[in-house]
């Protein structure tokens, strides 16, 4: 029979030291950053920034195990200012204590507070993890006195090692006669994050029964996924995939898809800042100028979620959700700025033409700078035709207004202003 007992598989096959480690080789590799901090013994305060199941806590428990140094790891969602301390309290009586906080996002001001003079005078080398950007959600006093460093999604051949990995090495599985003939389903289910592939696996592996031997097929692991989709969702790793949905959602101008997945975030215990960053970035990126109200409406959202918070900011979300979904839609904007950062990169940098720079001095002027530019309101309708691009990129289309009634407008107005200069 097919069983595992004991501790989960992602636990069991917790690595132990940086040669165990998978992935993240820009940090932990031969001449990653961090491998030199660790062998120079000498480690600061920092923040692990990636998504689910990418090793933040691996890492941490690693370096405080290379490092011999006590390691006190607390989860953000159930510690608090009075738990800060006591930890603090304790690390002055033992050297080099390092302080892991989980999720460290959810940590209001008060509690980050709480850390700064620890931080700073070296009583605790703190070490975050945080699937949020922490230029939003860490205070810039805490921030100044940490080193962030991203966390990359595992590669496909990094995940697919660690299965193989997992049924030759685990105690448990590799006295058993398992064969994985396809990956997809096993990859795709888990969306990239390290820990919810190997309980998916032990999940598949569990639910497959007696059998002398377990072939592991793609329809053998969505047949046993479904069944037991929230056993192996447990640890809330559909975050990603939800959020995706509700943004769709609202892109394809669905209304009722996008109220049903923001409930779901809400009764998921998602936190609603999150919820209103994403929609003030989703009103931009595809609304934009076809209704630049939406844009307004989402911040004045984001604002209100952080003053009022749950429960009573469901509403607020669900108002700004309803009305971002049934605006009219264009990407016009985000595709130009793609568009423009994309032709900066081809081009490099060519020189700002000279009747476009300022001249504060006398020799600047003498050498041409700002000559022939033309004040546009000294001209009728504040509207002269004159170039404003490097002459290599001249005539170069990088906005194209979306067909909506706001960006019509815009095409005929900068059709009649330019007219054979910029074919709209």
């Amino acid at each position: 029979m097919f069983q595992t007992t004991k501790a989960p598989l992602p636990e069991r096959m917790r690595p132990h030291n940086l040669d165990q480690y998978a992935g993240q080789q820009h940090l932990v590799g031969p001449k990653g950053v961090l491998r030199r901090y660790i062998e120079a013994g000498m480690v600061p305060s920092m923040i692990f920034w990636g998504p689910p199941g990418v090793g933040k806590t691996t890492l941490a428990g690693i370096i405080a195990g290379q490092l011999k140094v006590p390691f006190v790891a607390m989860s953000a969602i159930n510690a608090g200012v009075k738990d800060i301390r006591d930890v603090i309290d304790q690390a002055r009586k033992r050297q080099g204590t390092v302080l892991f906080i989980d999720e460290i996002h959810r940590f209001n001001k008060s509690q980050q507070d709480a850390l700064l003079g620890a931080v700073e005078k070296g009583t605790v080398t703190l070490i975050g993890a945080t699937t949020e950007n922490p230029s939003f959600e860490v205070i810039p006093a805490l921030l100044s006195r940490c080193q962030v460093y991203i966390l990359k999604s595992l590669e496909k051949k990094e995940l697919v090692e660690l299965i193989q990995k997992a049924l030759t090495e685990d105690e448990i599985l590799k006295t058993q006669n398992i064969d994985v003939q396809e990956y997809e389903a096993l990859l795709t289910i888990s969306g990239g994050d390290a820990r919810k592939l190997l309980n998916l696996l032990e999940i598949v592996i569990d639910g497959s029964g007696k059998q002398e031997k377990l072939v592991i097929t793609n329809d053998v692991v969505q047949q046993i996924a479904q069944q037991n989709l929230a056993l192996y969702d447990k640890g809330g790793e559909a975050h990603y995939d939800i959020i995706s949905a509700f943004i769709k959602s609202m892109r394809g101008s669905d209304p009722n898809a996008t109220i049903y997945w923001l409930a779901r975030m809400i009764e998921g215990g998602e936190d609603p800042k999150f919820i209103a960053r994403r929609m003030l970035i989703m009103a931009s990126e595809d609304i934009g100028n076809a209704n630049p109200t939406a844009m307004i409406m989402a911040n004045e959202c984001f604002q209100a979620v952080n003053v009022i918070g749950y429960p009573e900011c469901d509403i607020i979300l669900s108002q700004c959700a309803i009305y971002l979904a049934t605006s009219p839609k264009s990407n016009a904007a985000y595709k130009a700025i793609r568009n423009a950062r994309a032709m900066v990169r081809e081009q490099g940098s060519p020189p700002v033409p000279l009747h476009l720079r300022n001249a504060p001095t006398k020799l600047m002027k003498e050498i041409g700078y700002g000559n022939e530019y033309k004040y546009a309101h000294d001209y009728e309708g504040s509207f002269v035709p004159q170039d404003f691009l490097p002459n290599e990129l001249k005539g170069t289309i990088f906005f194209n207004p979306g067909n909506n009634a706001r960006e019509n407008e815009m095409r005929k107005n900068l059709r009649n202003q330019w007219g054979e200069w910029y074919n709209y």
